[in-house]
Order: C-alpha cells, then structure tokens, then sequence
C-alpha cells in the first residue's frame, strides 16, 4: 500500500499535498482507489467555489459504485485534474493515485487545519 510521507490523510480516504504556499493537491489514497475499483467517471462541479473540512467536492464512480468526495480542509476549488475528467482517463487515480491522478488543485484557508489530519503512519494505523 503507498502512502507517502509528504502528504496528510483524511479518515474518508483524501489526501492533500501542499504545492507551495496554501495552494494544495487533493486526491483518493491508494488504498481508496483499491477498495472502489476500475474507477470509470469524475465529476468535479466545484470549481471557484469554497468548500467547508468535510463537506463533498465530487464523486467518483467505479463500475460498481458511486463514492463522494470529501474536502479533507476548507478550501477553495482551484482546478479539476483534465487528465481524469471526462475528456481524460479516470483511470489514472487507480494507476497513479498521488501523481497524475490528483483530483483537484484548492486554495486552502488556513493551514492550522492540516494539523487535525494524520500523517503517514497514522493513517497506515488507520487503514490497517
């Protein structure tokens, strides 16, 4: 199971990755990706909005099940990933969860909140 150091974890299974400042990439853990499956469609209708920790950004559907996507911060909708969009190929998050398979690129209001997720180890302790 991949899980990187250099990212924090929610418990819906998101990931977020600071690019610089409070800019940020948001995507499904490896581990997510697995328990879903073939991963076929990615809806992101959120692009310029701002969304609360916890609230649904997305969805992802596999070919057995449509899963919702959670925003691990408050944050605002940057950019939806083109590479698994519609015109794309959703399969990437199973392929390559945490480098072209992000989901979105957010802005995140205030970086004290990555604190309230876990880190790498935590969230292997948390999977397993």
């Amino acid at each position: 199971m991949n899980v990187p150091a250099n990212c924090k974890y929610s418990e819906d299974h998101e990931w977020i990755r600071i690019e610089s400042g409070n800019v940020a990439y948001v995507g499904i853990t490896d581990y997510a990706q697995g328990e879903l499956g073939e991963l076929v469609y990615i809806e992101v209708e959120t692009v310029g909005e701002t969304i609360n920790a916890g609230g649904v950004f997305g969805t992802v559907e596999a070919v057995k099940t449509t899963s919702d996507l959670f925003m691990p911060v408050n944050a605002k909708v940057l950019e939806f990933n083109d590479k698994v969009s519609d015109s794309g190929d959703p399969s990437l998050v199973n392929s390559d969860p945490y480098g072209d398979g992000w989901l979105v690129k957010v802005e995140i209001s205030d970086l004290s909140e990555l604190g309230k997720l876990m880190d790498a180890d935590q969230y292997k302790a948390h999977i397993s």
